[in-house]
């Protein structure tokens, strides 16, 4: 017995041996999945070299440059306002007791479910000259014209910082409030008793890496927008991309454009990266965590009620309202198109998204820390970049690689295996949004106990049989919590399904922006509507994960 009690370990040692020895290089099915996400971004490199007969000295010397004002003007204008409306909302929750702070905690993440192109929809018919509210100014102070008094335009950089601010604050509102509540109460109780500001000399310094984490993440989702700053006729990069890919039909010249706004997304990502790595900031403190209470008196406490309901407000609350109205008056009931076929098109492309990104990020994360390296893990997060690029961008590189796969299919097979478009619209949500399931899976994995794999081909179980019957159980939060991102973010996606999808082929998304182009948005209400609501259960996931 006792033979037979050391016979089989030895057996199991050797047989974990063989699998560490498979993470000395990377996996070859990993590196063909990288391969596949990383071609379009090569392509993007590969097309910009091609002619674009003089026309980039043009665009040199007549509105590139504007193009990169403009768009740094509208990230710094976005980024103040967000970090005000986020630090100070995070602050206020975390710090304060006052009425209706419990709610105000969930309230303050709903903003971040509307698309920032809807609101400008929104806005623009609510707040124009013929809008309701300069209609109600002038019917009730008898003006006459636009001369007679001053009206904030809306569809100015001004606007778009507001509009934008309004949604995109809950990054940094939910990283900074964690970052308060994870601060060690005795920081602050030593501060409090030495007669020093909390927030600036213990909580804002701590939550610093949280903040710039959460800024480069607004900033990212500034540079990627495109239906905000198309229908404000704002001349940033993403909008001179489609301008001159669609408008002047050169792709070189759009991809040149596209690395430009590239070197602007690689600052940011090194700026987040910095942030991150600057651990020293944070505290690491056992025991009590978190801010401590204090109880305001019902003038201030109305006060912090003010502050935290504004940009709920304006981020949520009025363009819900307004689209509300146009359902309520028969708007909506007026649409060409059938609302249920728009539904099953929207919800399937939506589902299916999900479905094989959540697939392939699965399937990429175990091999990567399972069956690969630590050169396997840095070229799976690399592989991840896609996210990185706006969708006007993203969209050249997908278009290349589905002509060359399509040329040599042809030589081949004598048939395209791109062509239709569908196809191609899903390879490009694919490498955009990979990113999103792959980040939640490596997440749970990192979350579970070390050592797993090893300990289960210790017992002799082989590596198919651990993978089914202990990983995929442990990551199932993860996986739903990533496909549901992902579906979200398909349902959202304006730019790239606008670009890549089919012949008559129509989302929530790109119906919206055709009828709100057209100055049609009580048509578009319902659909935008049903996207906002699409948003709302990951946002209380994402809220209810961060409170536990």
């Amino acid at each position: 017995m006792a033979a037979l009690s050391f016979e089989k370990p030895a057996l199991n040692k050797a047989h974990t041996m063989r699998h560490l020895r498979h993470q000395i290089a990377v996996h070859p099915l990993l590196l063909l999945v990288c391969l596949i996400l990383l071609a379009p971004v090569v392509a993007i490199a590969i097309v910009a070299t091609g002619p674009t007969d003089d026309l980039m000295p043009h665009l040199l010397q007549t509105v590139l440059g504007r193009y990169v004002q403009n768009t740094i003007l509208l990230m710094t204008g976005v980024g103040i306002l967000a970090v005000m409306f986020g630090v100070s909302t995070a602050w206020l929750v975390s710090r304060y007791e006052f009425v209706g702070r419990r709610w105000f905690e969930w309230l303050l993440v709903l903003p971040a479910a509307m698309p920032a192109y809807i609101i400008a929809y929104s806005y623009t018919d609510f707040f124009e000259y013929a809008g309701p509210v300069q209609s109600h100014l002038r019917a009730f102070f008898g003006w006459q014209t636009a001369r007679d008094y001053w009206f904030p335009e809306i569809r100015s950089f001004g606007g778009a910082m507001l509009i934008m601010a309004s949604v995109l604050y809950p990054y940094i509102y939910l990283l900074a409030r964690t970052s308060f509540r994870q601060t060690s109460a005795n920081l602050f109780e030593i501060a409090e008793i030495s007669g020093q500001n909390l927030f600036w000399h213990v909580g804002l310094p701590l939550a610093r890496p949280a903040i710039i984490a959460g800024l480069s993440l607004v900033l990212m989702e500034v540079v990627s927008d495109f239906g905000t700053v198309e229908y404000f006729a704002l001349e940033t990069l993403t909008l001179g991309i489609f301008n001159v890919w669609i408008g002047m039909n050169s792709k070189p010249a759009a991809a040149q454009l596209a690395l430009c706004a590239f070197v602007l997304i690689g600052l940011l990502l090194m700026m987040e990266i910095f942030a991150r790595s600057r651990r020293s900031f944070q505290n690491s403190g056992f025991g009590r965590v978190g801010v401590p209470r204090k109880y305001l008196l019902p003038r201030y406490q109305m006060l912090c009620g003010a502050i935290c309901i504004l940009p709920i407000i304006i981020g949520f609350a009025l363009p819900v309202t307004i689209l509300l109205n146009f359902v309520v008056r028969g708007g909506g009931v007026q649409a060409p198109a059938d609302i249920l076929s728009l539904l099953q098109q929207s919800f399937g492309l939506a589902l299916i998204a999900a479905i094989l990104v959540i697939v392939l990020a699965l399937f990429a994360a175990l091999l990567a820390h399972y069956r690969s390296a630590r050169s396997g893990q840095v070229l799976a997060g690399a592989a991840a970049a896609g996210y990185a690029f706006p969708g006007t961008i993203l969209a050249i590189g997908v278009l290349a690689v589905a002509g060359y796969i399509d040329r040599a299919s042809i030589s081949m097979f004598s048939a395209p295996l791109m062509a239709g478009g569908f196809a191609v619209l899903l390879f490009g949500l694919m490498v955009r949004f990979h990113a999103v399931g792959y980040g939640s899976i490596v997440s749970g994995i990192r979350r579970m106990p070390p050592h797993m794999m090893e300990s289960g081909l210790i017992m002799g179980y082989r590596f198919p049989v651990i993978i089914g019957k202990v990983i995929l159980p442990l990551l199932r939060n993860s996986i739903i919590a990533g496909g549901l991102l992902v579906f979200v973010d398909v349902m959202k996606e304006l730019p790239m399904t606008l670009l890549l999808r089919p012949f008559s082929f129509e989302t929530f998304a790109t119906y919206t922006y055709q009828f709100a182009k057209d100055e049609m948005l009580e048509v578009a209400a319902i659909p935008a509507l049903l996207i906002v609501c699409a948003g709302l259960l990951p946002v209380y996931l994402a809220n209810r994960a961060l409170e536990k």
